[in-house]
């Protein structure tokens, strides 16, 4: 465990002192994602290294802000205090300065004196690390061309046309055509008569949008909202696309979970989850997910990564649409995310087969066998607050989570709490219920 949340220059002068009999990986950001990540890792003996920068209270690199040991500052992220964890503390957070993140993350690899793996498990994290290319740190996924490929919806779905994979219906709008990596499809009023209200409008690139709006998709409700949105888009440069709302059949989400190696997806390591349950209910994050016999989600998500040359970690988000009668996709996220350890659980640890493909470790898989994975911070608030929730575990269930059996027993495993590792969830109560806010929720 590593016993503090250090400064830049405290982790450097921790590292300096260590020893590591292969590389450690670093592992960003480091919350309940990041923390599912480590755990892959730490079953196989990774050391494990969690890199984010300073939150909580709103201590920053460099801050003895919690009041505790010299060169710690305040954070907030579940993973650092888990077992799975040998050292964790800040860097310079890549979208404010990239160069400063390279910085830091070189010295830090260097006090470390091995070189090392980078996983970063949101968005601005493994495209920094990417785009960043510190000396001394192994990639294991695709370069920042291929990501952003992959992650321009545009782009992502020209290939699902090119590939006959079905889609929500989306129009490319010729006001923010200036900004676009292709050409527009449609006007405002042309994607409106098309599509109807409420509609969705969706970011090309979903950064840019998010640092103007703060969100990574509007649904709009009228023709004026539809205007005054896609003008601001266009005032921020954003481009961004007029989407259909899909009427979403509740309970259905699919996704891929997999990883693709450098030889391509004929050789990848995958399974489907079933977001079966998602808080709050119709809109929010999965905090319920089962392994699913989707063969056809499978072979239309590799097909895609495949297109575009795409190999490492993902997750390629299919919805059910019920009025069409079948799954479509909608993103497809180039990194770890919060149910990691689904896959894991059921016998597909992605991360330790991206960190074998590029370090002397191997990593082969023994099969897949049904799992379901529960957050069951979000679950209890379900169930606490909608009366037309019904509970989907069983008086069994219960009884193992409640007494650790289900660590060793059973085909459930958890999020974040596991008395076999206690620290996180301990920190989650601590977090919980003390009046300061937490800038990631995955």
């Amino acid at each position: 465990m590593a016993d503090r949340f250090r400064s830049t220059e405290g982790l450097i002068d921790a590292l300096a002192d260590a020893t590591f009999d292969r590389p450690p990986a670093l592992v960003s950001n480091a919350h309940i994602t990041g923390l599912g990540v480590a755990r892959a890792l730490d079953a196989h003996d990774v050391p494990v290294i969690a890199l984010d920068r300073a939150g909580g209270a709103g201590g920053t690199p460099g801050d003895d802000a919690d009041g505790g040991a010299a060169g710690s500052v305040t954070h907030d992220g579940l993973a650092p205090p888990s077992d799975a964890v040998d050292f964790a503390g800040a860097v310079t957070y890549p979208l404010d300065d990239l160069d400063g993140f390279r910085e830091d993350v070189e010295a830090i690899v260097d006090a470390a004196g091995t070189e090392a793996v980078a996983f970063g498990c949101m968005d601005e994290w493994a495209l920094s690390y990417a785009e960043a290319d510190p000396d001394g740190v192994r990639l294991p996924f695709a370069g920042s061309e291929t990501l952003d490929e992959v992650l321009n919806k545009s782009e992502l779905y020209a290939t699902c046309e090119a590939l006959g994979v079905p889609y929500p219906e989306t129009y490319r709008l010729a006001e923010t055509a200036a900004a676009a990596t292709r050409e527009p499809d449609a006007t405002v009023e042309e994607a409106a008569e098309a599509l109807g209200f409420p509609l969705v409008v969706k970011p090309e690139l979903k950064r840019d949008f998010e640092e103007a709006f703060g969100t990574n998709v509007i649904e709009v409700a009228d023709r004026e909202e539809f205007e005054d949105v896609v003008a601001a888009a266009s005032d921020a440069g954003t481009a961004v696309m007029a989407q259909k709302r899909v009427d979403i059949a509740t309970g259905k989400d699919h996704s891929l979970a997999s990883y693709v190696p450098p030889s391509g997806a004929a050789d990848a390591l995958a399974v489907v989850g079933n977001a079966a349950v998602r808080y709050p209910r119709n809109f929010g994050t999965s905090c319920l997910v089962e392994t699913a016999d989707e063969p056809a989600i499978e072979e239309r998500a590799l097909a895609v990564l495949d297109d575009a040359g795409y190999h490492g970690i993902s997750e390629s988000e299919f919805v059910y649409d019920a009025d069409r009668g079948e799954f479509l996709l909608l993103d497809v996220n180039t990194r770890p995310w919060k149910w990691i350890g689904m896959p894991v659980a059921a016998g597909a640890n992605l991360p330790m087969a991206a960190y074998a493909a590029v370090t002397d470790a191997t990593y082969e898989s023994d099969g897949i066998e049904p799992t379901r994975w529960v957050y069951l911070r979000d679950y209890l608030s379900l169930l606490a607050g909608d009366d037309a929730f019904w509970d989907q575990l069983s008086a069994a269930d219960w009884r193992r989570l409640v007494s650790g059996a289900f660590e060793r027993e059973g085909d459930l495993t958890t999020g974040v709490y596991r008395p076999s590792d206690p620290a996180p969830a301990a920190k989650l109560f601590e977090t919980e219920f003390v009046d300061r806010e937490y800038y990631c929720s995955c």
